[in-house]
């Protein structure tokens, strides 16, 4: 038989991060998408609960507990209930570091997780993302090739999160026609980070686009050394992390227009009473849990050591084509005050357009 119901030690996380939440980042998510800055304060509260650096190897200055996916799902959706932006920003290292934990050379785990891992949130990065209209996360058009022991990676990316404050990032490329992962220094002199995407949404997060020109890089820094990694599950982490934040996304929306719908009065009686806006509650209620219920089913494959690429693809598709027309329902019931910056339904509107746009903005 099936549980829905956290562990005891599930809900004692969950709630860790949503009395952050509930503390400074739904207060503060306003102002950081006016201001497109999340401040180093809030980064470290969130980092000194020590979700980054849970699964990390002791030896390596992690806490060495059990590798959790669904956990980090739980994680994300409370975060993103706050602001989804934060959530990707606070916990941004672990697209670098999972990857690494799981897929890295001794060699590897031994010179970037220790410098990860210490009291002070450091960021790094995943590139993923390109620019061009048929972009597919599983067929990148930048390229690696080997040249005399190393490799030379050229192309294009976009909406690379930290990229400049970042001291390293993952680069996902073309190796022999097949997607690989490639440690890279964002000081190499074949690195360009350009200026910092103007976006419709999460703007808080600081995206920006890097260019690869003949970067060279050791053959020690192909992730997984020359055995490589399982790019595929590497996506489907990043994936159902997406589908995790839509369901914090789109339960705000749900929770405030509730408690709006029951204090907002028309005709003398509140407008919850009214069906067209009873409906539309409705239904953003059972889509956020449909799509809490698909993340939850690509984080326990992940958690089971099994292929979850399709469970997180369909996972990511609903919650970016369902999360819209939760947000959309969420500013409709507000009628014009929907449409003003000062209530956070219309940043939720914007913010769930990522989750359908852009990949690899958080992972499992």
């Amino acid at each position: 038989m099936f549980g829905f119901s956290p562990s005891k030690e599930q809900k004692m996380v969950k709630d860790s991060f949503a009395e952050i939440v509930r503390d400074f980042v739904a207060q503060n998510a306003h102002d950081m998408d006016e201001s497109g800055e999340i401040p180093a304060e809030h980064l470290q509260k969130t980092w000194e609960l020590g979700a980054c650096t849970a699964s990390v190897p002791g030896e390596f200055g992690g806490d060495g507990m059990a590798y959790s996916p669904v956990m980090n799902a739980l994680i994300l959706e409370e975060l993103a209930a706050g602001d989804m932006a934060f959530a990707s920003a606070a916990l941004l290292p672990s697209v670098f570091m999972n990857p690494i934990v799981e897929s890295g050379t001794a060699a590897q785990k031994k010179k970037h997780l220790p410098g990860l891992c210490g009291d002070k949130f450091a960021p790094a990065t995943l590139a993923v993302n390109e620019p061009f209209m048929d972009f597919d996360a599983a067929k990148p058009r930048t390229a690696a090739v080997r040249k005399n022991g190393s490799y030379v990676i050229s192309g294009q990316k976009c909406f690379v999160p930290k990229a400049s404050a970042a001291k390293y990032m993952l680069v996902a490329a073309s190796l022999d026609g097949a997607p690989q992962l490639f440690i890279v220094d964002v000081k190499n002199p074949g690195v360009s980070v350009g200026e910092r995407e103007r976006t419709l949404g999460v703007y808080a997060l600081d995206l920006y686009p890097v260019t690869l020109t003949d970067c060279e890089i050791s053959a020690d820094d192909r992730l997984g050394g020359e055995a490589g990694c399982d790019f595929d599950r590497v996506l489907s982490k990043t994936r159902a992390a997406m589908a995790a934040m839509a369901a914090g996304v789109c339960r705000a929306s749900l929770d405030f227009v509730k408690k709006y719908a029951r204090e907002r009065v028309q005709f003398g009686e509140p407008i919850a009473h009214r069906q067209a806006v009873a409906f539309m509650i409705a239904q953003m209620a059972y889509e956020t849990d449909a799509i809490r219920l698909l993340a939850w089913k690509a984080a326990s494959a992940l958690e089971a050591g099994k292929s979850a690429r399709r469970e997180a693809y369909l996972a990511k598709l609903y919650a970016g084509e369902t999360g819209m027309t939760v947000c959309d329902f969420g500013v409709q019931v507000m009628g014009g005050h929907g449409y003003i910056r000062d209530y956070p339904v219309e940043r939720y509107y914007r913010n769930i357009r990522a989750i359908s746009t852009v990949e690899g903005l958080a992972t499992l």
